[in-house]
């Protein structure tokens, strides 16, 4: 019996909080090392959210709440900040009956046909994806009812990890629907259009972030002939789920349901400029590129409080009016 119970403390052990197994993961160790950290600072966090709920206060974009959606939302909250704050509570409950009618109405066999081949690679190594039981099955239905929702947009790879990430915090597939709704229309427009210009578009918005926040890399980059289009396609698409560890991903979707794509932006410049020492060391075009692809494993990427800091204290001021203009060059040099 003892050596049972060791058997399952030890599986359970290799299993984290959303349940993803680590077994296989190198940065399991470093991860835990940041966890026994940080868990002081989530419950921080959550006093401070806590009161500020019980208190009345109406969650509502204000600087204050801004703050506190940059210092990251605990867990238990998530569901509901990000539904207030998307809008996302706002469109269910005006349109009530419209994810059943969706989920029970006609579908699109190619489309049903093109989500079933995404499920079994959604999270493979999570527990509650793994199997047929666990949440396949929620997964195609939120999938399915957002294709069907924007039918001009349908489908595409990528959205199958952003599904997958909601329904495990948010664990109910019509705030997940509703979300994913107001990420594809609201917060990203165009993002998963057909061709997906806006993601083409942010590459190239990033390249000119690093031209302006480090003039020496950029050159650098442009030299070894590295272009834009190369660096962050799944970063962006994926937005950053099953790119950067789950506690990192947590932290920018509470900023991004509350600022929209910019900090994306910020994201993806901090990834390549706080190791700007080792691509500037990359003196060909295999070297950076296997370089960049290696940033996500980096181990700053794994403290998410600490990255988000820099994301927002290093890289200063973020004008929206500087950023649009960025991306109206890059989307007319882009033709």
């Amino acid at each position: 019996m003892g050596e049972s119970n060791d058997q399952d403390n030890t599986l359970r052990s290799l299993v984290d909080g959303y349940g993803f197994d680590r077994s296989k993961d190198p940065q399991a160790a470093a991860y835990d090392e940041f966890m026994a950290d940080y868990l002081s600072i989530l419950a921080r966090r959550a006093s401070r959210w806590s009161h500020m709920l019980s208190s009345g206060a109406v969650i509502a974009k204000s600087r204050k709440v801004k703050r506190f959606c940059r210092k990251g939302i605990p867990n238990e909250h998530r569901k509901g900040v990000w539904m207030l704050l998307s809008g996302a509570e706002e469109k269910r409950k005006m349109q009530p009956q419209t994810y059943k009618s969706l989920i029970e109405g006609q579908k699109d066999a190619m489309i049903v046909e093109t989500i079933a081949l995404d499920l079994h690679r959604t999270f493979p190594e999570n527990i509650f994806f793994s199997t047929k039981d666990g949440l396949r099955n929620s997964l195609r239905n939120v999938l399915v009812a957002v294709a069907h929702h924007n039918p001009e947009k349908g489908y595409c790879q990528g959205l199958n990890f952003i599904a997958g990430l909601l329904l495990l915090i948010v664990k109910d597939e019509e705030s997940a629907f509703w979300l994913m709704d107001c990420l594809i229309n609201d917060l990203l427009p165009d993002f998963y259009s057909p061709g997906m210009e806006a993601i083409k578009t942010e590459q190239e918005v990033l390249g000119e972030i690093i031209r302006w926040k480090d003039p020496v890399l950029y050159q650098h980059v442009q030299e070894v002939g590295v272009q834009w289009c190369l660096v962050g396609t799944k970063w962006f698409m994926c937005l950053f789920a099953d790119v950067l560890p789950i506690e990192t991903v947590l932290r920018i979707w509470d900023c991004l349901f509350y600022e929209g794509s910019k900090v994306l932006l910020r994201v993806s410049a901090i990834l390549i400029l706080q190791n700007r020492e080792r691509l500037l060391s990359c003196k060909n075009f295999p070297d950076m590129v296997a370089e960049i692809q290696q940033i996500i494993r980096n181990p700053q990427s794994l403290n998410c409080h600490k990255l988000m800091k820099r994301c927002f204290k290093k890289l200063g001021s973020f004008p929206s009016a500087r950023i649009a203009k960025m991306r109206q060059d890059c989307l007319t040099r882009l033709g």
